[in-house]
């Protein structure tokens, strides 16, 4: 039986990233296995995919995308409502 958590931060070494790194250390416990992943690597960015990260920073917990890292990123049919792709 496996008695850490994985912990794994995603981020592409930006300042948000950084504060989101600082933040999970401060209230990680001892059973928390940290690891910061740089998305400025090829195979870290395809498991990012695979794991439907669509923004950065993002905090995986045992395999599992965090709530509070679902669903963000640029969507196409928002952009476009905003005026993309719309001349002027």
């Amino acid at each position: 039986m496996n008695n850490k958590r994985k912990v794994e931060i995603f981020s592409a070494g930006c300042g948000c990233c950084e504060d989101t790194i600082k933040l999970v250390k401060s209230i990680a416990c001892p059973s928390c296995d940290i690891t910061v992943l740089d998305m400025n690597q090829g195979e870290v960015a395809e498991r990012a995919k695979q794991l439907g990260i669509r923004s950065v920073p993002a905090v995986v917990i045992d395999g599992q995308l965090a709530g509070c890292c679902a669903g963000r990123g640029p969507e196409e049919a928002t952009l476009r409502a905003a005026g993309v792709g719309v001349p002027l």
